[in-house]
């Protein structure tokens, strides 16, 4: 089971990835309340609000992350799928 980190304010991609049977966790603006999710995240989802979601412009993770900006919830879910396949 894919583990997907959401960016809060993406309600419509958190719902069609719980749907399609994805673990989602709604992340909030400030990192500090995130850093304990980091660790069993596969993909960040970042709703691209503003350039450094997480707080930070040199922020940088392992995790894989998407901007969701201008993309469907089944292409969010379809790069999820592209990046975890690895």
């Amino acid at each position: 089971m894919k583990n997907i980190g959401v960016e809060k304010g993406l309600t419509n991609v958190a719902d069609y990835l719980k749907n399609q049977g994805y673990t989602v966790q709604i992340l909030s603006e400030n990192i500090e309340n995130n850093i304990a999710k980091y660790d069993n995240l596969d993909v960040i989802i970042a709703a691209d609000y503003n350039t450094n979601m997480m707080g930070f412009a040199d922020t940088s993770t392992k995790i894989p992350v998407i901007s969701a900006s201008g993309l469907t919830a089944e292409e969010v879910k379809n790069m999820i799928d592209q990046k975890t396949s690895k």
